[in-house]
């Protein structure tokens, strides 16, 4: 649920995303996609935020 333009069920520190709640450590989506590069995920190295965009400054 967003507040203040800020989901607080999602932290979030990759602050050169799109959807980083800018001053603040959340993201500012309703929800996320969260993926994997591999076939086997077997350790958190290997997932993804799918939902990802990088900022333009």
């Amino acid at each position: 649920m967003l507040k203040e333009g800020k989901n607080e069920s999602i932290h979030c520190t990759i602050r050169n995303c799109e959807n980083h709640a800018k001053n603040e450590d959340y993201c500012a989506l309703d929800k996320i996609s969260v993926g994997t590069h591999e076939s086997n995920p077997t350790n958190v190295e290997c997932t993804d935020c799918e939902s990802f965009k990088n900022k333009t400054w």
